[in-house]
């Protein structure tokens, strides 16, 4: 089908209003699959529209299953893309999926990609792939980032001399977009695209002239990934519940197929309002102070219309937050420097971008992880899935349920097993489906260096090559990582130790270092001297203790722990 077979005409019937009249309800694009489902494979990106698509599109539903699956051995004949590709995207897909009861969303992780990708939703999935990220934009107050930001870096790039913090940063000081910059970017893009990305769920009318497309209900579904509706930065509810076309349908009947121009006019019209109402929320981001963040203005905010909290520019401190003190569902945690940030919840999408010597500690996040443009952070995660990109002397202990995915200019990254619990992980790790049982730590899939979605991983002309991939840190170097009780006045958790099983060089480690302690210990205890000896030992011994906790900058956490 053309595009010009859903675009209004002068004849086509007014597009219906939405049923209700509360300003409050508006459309809004799901910034899932833009965020956190596009990967850069050549092969997935279609720049030709549906011309490639619409013919793929039947070729796929000839190999998939009767109810329209088809799993990842499928997807790598059709697509012509390794078995390894096909499982990332049957995977990365589920991730990006807006319903929690999907069988692919619902499936364990070892066989997700059995399982298999609807095909209505695979070709939306493949078709936006074609998006573009948008670039971020100037601070207006590029002094006082610099003062905040290191101008310089102790690294020269494989592809450029910029540090992943001072690419992100560079060009006078460009700076994260907004989420209201983000959500017209992708409206701009679903409202250019919209005809073109009907026309692949679209089906003709039987005895009818080619022209005539309709959309059945199920197939209007399949635009819940790209599209939902939401009042005052709620979750969302269905198309369907917000469209006037299935409003009235009885549930015991099959609805009556919709024309597809009246589904593409009444789409178009409420794209038209809700980019009418992003452009008023659209602002520069606040400024950056280059003092330390107090304790109590740290903690994770969220912007109204938005179902994100952020935790956003602090600066030499620790930011704590439990499930009590989140409302939303992902969190964003960027341009973070020297401090330690606790978000011990169960969520489902955690983005990580722009931040430096730093410890980020994630509960449970059940759908992904992506960590961008960092620099000697070390993130603490149980996840389904994570992706590193642009990251260097990044070190990572994960639990993860699939291989961890690392793409773009990465310099001398790190990945251990996971190394920490709290009183309710396990709890927050059921509550959105991560594994204990399957830790795939150890098996990074690497990429290209060349993101075709962000233009800013590479200069212009230049041609890919893999990324570096991360080495497993040396069991002799893994510590565990100790997160203060701060359940103690809450409903306490059962979790008393790490769910993840170590592997048996890091168990023999830490069993080996904790072996070390309890004989310095008891070397101490038989040590055969004076009362003066003996404080003059202690006071050595906390001297030094002291002096570490300073020279490591330790002591500042102790001091925002006690604050809290």
């Amino acid at each position: 089908m053309k595009d010009e077979e859903i675009e209004p005409s002068a004849t086509s019937p007014p597009p219906p209003s939405l049923p209700s009249s509360d300003p409050t309800i508006s459309l809004h694009p799901r910034r899932e699959p833009f965020e956190f489902g596009l990967l850069p494979i050549s092969k997935l990106i279609f720049s030709d529209g549906t011309t490639t698509l619409i013919p793929l599109k039947q070729k796929l539903i000839q190999k998939a299953s009767p109810s329209s699956r088809i799993d990842a051995e499928g997807i790598s004949e059709i697509l012509q893309i390794s078995i390894e590709n096909a499982c990332l995207v049957v995977d990365t897909l589920a991730a990006v999926l807006p319903l929690d009861s999907d069988p692919l969303v619902r499936a364990k992780a070892n066989v997700i990609t059995s399982i298999g990708a609807d095909v209505n939703d695979l070709v939306l999935f493949l078709y936006i792939q074609s998006y573009k990220r948008l670039l971020p934009r100037g601070h207006k107050d590029s002094a006082s980032v610099a003062d905040v930001w290191p101008s310089t870096s102790a690294f020269d790039g494989f592809l450029s001399a910029l540090s992943p913090l001072q690419l992100a940063r560079s060009n006078s000081r460009r700076f994260m977009p907004s989420q209201a910059d983000e959500e017209a970017h992708q409206l701009s893009y679903l409202q250019k695209h919209l005809a073109n990305i009907l026309s692949l769920l679209a089906e003709p009318v039987e005895n009818e002239d080619e022209e005539s497309m309709v959309l059945t209900q199920e197939r209007f579904e399949h635009l819940g990934l790209l599209f939902q509706f939401g009042e005052k930065g709620s979750d969302g509810i269905s198309l369907s519940q917000a469209a006037p076309f299935f409003a009235n349908s009885d549930p015991e009947m099959p609805a009556v197929p919709v024309s597809a121009t009246q589904v593409h006019d009444w789409i178009l019209q409420n794209i038209a309002a809700a980019l009418e109402n992003t452009a008023e929320r659209v602002s520069a981001p606040a400024n950056v102070a280059d003092q330390d963040v107090a304790m109590a203005d740290a903690c994770a905010t969220s912007v109204k219309g938005s179902s994100v909290a952020f935790v956003e520019g602090v600066s030499k401190t620790s930011v704590v937050n439990k499930a009590s003190d989140l409302k939303s569902c992902s969190i964003k945690i960027s341009n973070c420097h020297d401090s330690v940030i606790y978000i011990l919840a169960p969520l489902k999408y955690a983005a990580i971008h722009g931040c430096s010597d730093t410890t980020i500690v994630l509960g449970a996040i059940g759908k992904a992880v992506r960590v961008e443009h960092c620099e000697r952070v070390q993130v603490i995660a149980a996840a389904k899935r994570i992706c590193i990109a642009n990251c260097r002397e990044c070190l990572f202990f994960l639990g993860v349920n699939q291989r961890p995915l690392i793409l773009g200019d990465n310099h001398k990254l790190q990945v251990a097993p996971y190394n920490t619990f709290y009183s309710q992980l396990e709890v927050h790790m059921d509550q959105v489906g991560v594994d204990a049982t399957i830790n795939r730590w150890n098996e990074p899939l690497v990429l290209g260096m060349v993101d075709p979605h962000d233009s800013l991983s590479h200069p212009a002309g230049v041609s890919d090559v893999q990324a570096e991939s991360a080495a497993c840190l040396d069991p002799d170097q893994f510590t565990n990582f100790l997160i203060p009780n701060w359940y103690g006045g809450e409903l306490s958790g059962t979790t008393k130790h790490n769910p993840f099983p170590l592997p048996e060089a890091y168990l023999a480690s830490q069993q080996k270092c904790h072996q070390t302690l309890v004989d310095v210990k008891q070397a101490l205890r038989d040590l055969q001297l004076e009362e003066s000896r003996k404080r003059e030992l202690s006071s050595a011994l906390h001297s030094h203790f002291k002096d570490w906790l300073y020279a490591s900058g330790n002591i500042r956490q102790l001091y925002c722990l006690q604050a809290d």
